[in-house]
């Protein structure tokens, strides 16, 4: 990418290999975004590891935010938002595109210096009777739609994503692995002719259904795809899905043209507060991001922004991370819930660092991961098990420690043999005494 008044500077992918040395090591896809002063030339082959909290973003529902609101996204560490761009709401007369309503969002992310993961997405009444896009006509339009969308935002730091979870039900009038395939193929072809410099990836699967992702990759569209873009989403706890993720990275190897790295996202993934507690929601944030990062996943969106309803026992009403009533007169706009304050923790605690290893432990279930800045370490730890104590080989002088929702904690002692401390469910962030 080209640098540009709003977003100087390049992302780049690339694989970034820690030395061995007796740890578990991750080869990690970095996606970078790194601000370069006049000063400085740095080599595009050759980015740095993704920085905290950059890759980190959420899902909205909104082009026009309430007073407060992307003031109060922002304080949590996001830097990423996930948003339709739906035809029907933007080309409302055949050939003629409004997207005003887009231009006002772009300027609150770039006031805000957050970036926009735009989804080229749905049907439109003017075409094959609002059923997803088929007939030569429809595909034709959404094709010529999408690249005027491109065009109109280009070089303003947008991830383009082609339509949304084809695989179930936003597929109209069922899902059809074929039908995307050519709609995407159309699309694919339409933006990189025209802008080959904005970023574009797919197909925001549902789940990491390979037989789904399969056909796509054959019929060739890792040559118009910058990353593959899936929604983890499970009953189960975040780290259940490293085996999702080998799996998907080995089909893509076995389709993605020569020379052609092609990195995972976590593109939309969350847990309802009525399938599991608040608190629990709350540590699997922190859980899904810290994996995501150990696992070398360069952006992880988080399913959703605010509560969609108050119904508790309606599952989508509850995905959000703060509450859904909207307080106009008071700071902060929304109630906090866990999980809003562990992202801000997240992103505050480890701001500037970039992921570094998984320590070596003695039982798989625990993770040890630590991150460094320049000289600096620090580290995040839990166990997907019951409450248990270890011995680690870090800050043998000891550590602060701050909870997953950023409350102190009692510091940590240190010895020849390391800390010892209690892992829980709850991610705990450790900084060694004296910062080092």
């Amino acid at each position: 990418m080209k640098p540009s008044n709003n977003y100087p500077g390049f992302w780049g992918f690339c694989r970034h290999s820690i030395p061995r040395d007796g740890i578990i090591c991750h080869s990690v896809l970095a996606l970078t975004i790194l601000a370069l002063s006049e000063a400085a030339i740095i080599s595009a082959d050759f980015p740095p590891p993704l920085r905290i909290p950059d890759g980190i973003g959420v899902n909205i529902h909104f082009t026009h935010a309430q007073s407060g609101e992307m003031e109060m996204l922002a304080d949590a560490g996001f830097r990423w938002v996930r948003m339709d761009l739906t035809w029907s709401a933007t080309e409302k007369t055949k050939g003629q595109y409004d997207f005003s309503s887009y231009d006002h969002l772009l300027y609150l992310c770039d006031k805000h210096h957050i970036r926009l993961m735009a989804i080229l997405d749905y049907s439109n009444p003017l075409y094959d009777n609002d059923q997803s896009p088929h007939s030569d006509e429809g595909i034709t339009a959404f094709a010529k739609w999408s690249m005027a969308a491109v065009k109109h935002f280009k070089g303003r730091g947008v991830l383009w994503e082609m339509y949304n979870e084809p695989n179930i039900g936003f597929w109209r009038p069922k899902p059809d692995v074929n039908a995307y395939i050519q709609l995407a193929l159309a699309v694919g072809k339409a933006i990189k002719s025209a802008e080959p410099n904005e970023l574009h990836c797919g197909p925001a699967l549902s789940g990491t259904d390979a037989a789904w992702l399969e056909p796509c990759f054959k019929a060739g569209l890792l040559q118009y795809w910058d990353a593959v873009s899936v929604h983890p989403y499970g009953d189960g706890a975040p780290e259940t899905r490293a085996k999702h993720y080998d799996g998907l990275r080995t089909l893509i190897a076995r389709y993605a043209p020569q020379g052609k790295t092609i990195p995972l996202l976590s593109g939309e993934w969350g847990y309802t507060a009525t399938r599991v507690s608040p608190e629990t929601q709350g540590n699997y944030l922190a859980r899904q991001v810290l994996f995501n990062l150990a696992s070398g996943i360069p952006l992880n969106i988080w399913y959703d922004w605010h509560d969609d309803g108050t119904d508790p026992k309606e599952g989508e009403h509850h995905f959000g991370t703060v509450a859904h009533e909207y307080h106009k007169d008071r700071n902060p706009v929304y109630d906090p819930k866990p999980a809003y304050l562990a992202a801000r923790t997240l992103t505050h605690q480890l701001e500037g660092f970039t992921f570094s290893k998984r320590l070596a432990l003695t039982n798989d279930s625990d993770f040890f991961l630590v991150f460094t800045k320049g000289r600096q370490t620090c580290a995040a730890a839990w166990t997907t098990t019951t409450p248990h104590s270890i011995t680690v080989a870090f800050a043998s002088g000891g550590a602060a420690a701050t909870s997953c929702i950023g409350k102190p904690l009692p510091p940590v002692a240190g010895d020849k043999n390391g800390l010892t401390l209690e892992l829980t469910a709850a991610p705990k962030y450790l900084m060694p005494a004296g910062g080092r």
